[in-house]
């Protein structure tokens, strides 16, 4: 089934409900000691623990001030817009917001900057949340044996939290015990890579073998195996490419499929997707909102007859270069929203509320003060005229493409640039373009760009390959790699003194 993760929690445990089937019984609140102790309703305290990908709002105890949501604010949003992929203009008085989007366009980010908390909560409240549903599985009544393989399946779901942290503000604590009431110390970076390394490899032999939709199984654990290791030269100094291509080698029961397959409303029947967050807008999930906060306020006239679409923001767009970097004839550019939009009841122009067409650009000539119509927008996953506000497309985490780059990028790393070039190839070949016949950096990053744009890789891979830190389109040279990591949150750190500040950021917002 599509839809096999509700978001349903209680007080100490998190409620049955883990079927999309709205005869079965869910119950309210149960008390620890009374539920758990049978397979049947561990795994449905498992589902909490894949709930908690989805994220928080700021209104939530989890939030508590700071949207945590993956697929848009605040956590999406950072990625993007410290990357050379995507930014939030600010339009007249809309999405100036305390300038924490121009700070991220600039890396002069504040250690105060809610984007940053947001993204330090969701991270740890899932390992909260995971932390004590571990602590039920060890406690209930399953047999050793039992208990282990669920228990492998949520350590590896924590791992992706911790890579999560690893690769945001790379010296953070680490916490598996809940019972635990002390205030965990920052551990160095490497120590975090070594944890998170150390996880995967004890619980792959424990884990859900083959392709299963929706769940951490061995394919997952070796597709984030790869991304720990093609980045371990940024985490620990020390390049481990040939790791990445052995974890890559083990990834299977994959296949590359038409592009845009992956990003349907019903994308869980691609091919592609190893790993994806299942929403189900019935079912009660919330946060992927992200097609509302890019299009402009009258795309409703362009996607619906009745011009009753949800309501958008005209919010995040691309940067300008973006579009134009593509190739003529790559599929992968329809990514972007661009050109004059045009009314679906009578083919009109759609005009804005100035009286001026609603003609997305590429280009922004002031980010400070942009027009409503300027930037491409973000389209890259399935509209509907009738969708509502939380979309019903399954958010992709982790696909296929992303092993086959990661096999062309190590092979480049490590001098074998013709079998590189088969690897990438293969992504060029499936989004309409002739297969290159020679590789160099620069053209290895433009694929990562096109293949994953609007997919929150890119901060990642600009730091890998060192242009994070570069001068780009309203941003100056950084003049540090400090910026490679983000401030530890101003809150957090009052909340607990023993977490240590990162290099080049001050103690205190005073």
């Amino acid at each position: 089934m599509k839809k096999i993760l509700s978001t349903l929690i209680v007080s100490s445990t998190l409620l049955l409900g883990a079927c999309t089937d709205l005869s079965e019984t869910l119950y309210d609140k149960v008390a620890m000691e009374d539920y758990g102790k049978t397979e049947a309703e561990l795994q449905t305290i498992v589902s909490g623990a894949y709930a908690t990908l989805r994220g928080y709002g700021a209104s939530t105890d989890e939030g508590n001030g700071a949207n945590c949501y993956p697929t848009c604010e605040y956590v999406f949003f950072l990625d993007e817009c410290s990357s050379d992929e995507a930014c939030i203009p600010t339009r007249g008085t809309d999405w100036y917001d305390g300038g924490r989007y121009q700070e991220a366009q600039r890396h002069q980010w504040k250690i105060d900057n809610q984007m940053v908390l947001g993204a330090w909560r969701y991270a740890y409240v899932g390992i909260s949340k995971i932390n004590n549903i571990i602590y039920q599985v060890e406690s209930s009544e399953l047999s050793e044996s039992a208990k282990a393989s669920v228990v492998a399946e949520l350590r590896g779901l924590r791992a992706y939290y911790y890579w999560q942290l690893l690769d945001k503000f790379g010296n953070v604590p680490i916490n598996t015990d809940y019972t635990s009431t002390e205030l965990p110390a920052t551990k160095d970076r490497k120590e975090v890579y070594a944890f998170v390394e150390k996880e995967l490899e004890e619980i792959i032999p424990l884990l859900p073998q083959g392709v299963q939709y929706g769940r951490f199984t061995q394919n997952v654990a070796y597709t984030l195996q790869a991304r720990l290791y093609i980045n371990a030269e940024v985490y620990t100094g020390t390049a481990q490419w040939q790791k990445c291509l052995d974890a890559c080698e083990k990834v299977s029961g994959y296949s590359l499929t038409a592009y845009f397959e992956n990003f349907l409303i019903a994308n869980e029947t691609s091919p592609e997707i190893i790993f994806a967050i299942p929403y189900d807008h019935k079912q009660g999930t919330v946060g992927n909102y992200l097609a509302s906060m890019t299009y402009h306020y009258n795309q409703k006239l362009a996607f619906d007859p009745n011009g009753t679409y949800q309501w958008c923001g005209n919010g995040i767009c691309a940067q300008p270069g973006v579009y134009s970097s593509f190739e003529e004839g790559d599929v992968r550019r329809s990514s972007m929203l661009i050109g004059q939009q045009k009314n679906a009841k009578d083919g009109s122009d759609v005009l804005m509320d100035n009286g001026e067409p609603l003609n997305y650009t590429e280009e922004i000539e002031n980010f400070t003060n942009a027009k409503q119509n300027e930037g491409a927008r973000l389209d890259k996953y399935e509209w509907s005229a009738s969708d509502a506000w939380e979309r019903d497309n399954d958010w992709v985490l982790m696909r296929y493409a992303e092993v086959l780059m990661m096999q062309a990028e190590a092979n480049y790393r490590l001098g074998y640039a013709s079998t590189a070039l088969e690897y990438l190839n293969k992504v060029r070949t499936r989004a309409g373009l002739a297969a290159l016949t020679a590789l160099d950096e620069q053209a290895l990053d433009q694929e990562w760009l096109h293949e994953f744009i609007f997919e929150g890789l890119r901060r990642t891979v600009n730091i890998r390959f060192g242009t994070y830190f570069q001068e780009w389109w309203e941003k100056p040279a950084d003049g540090t790699t400090d910026t490679g990591l983000y401030p530890i949150p101003a809150e957090e750190r009052a909340k607990n003194p023993n977490l240590k500040q990162n290099p080049g950021y001050p103690d205190s917002s005073n």
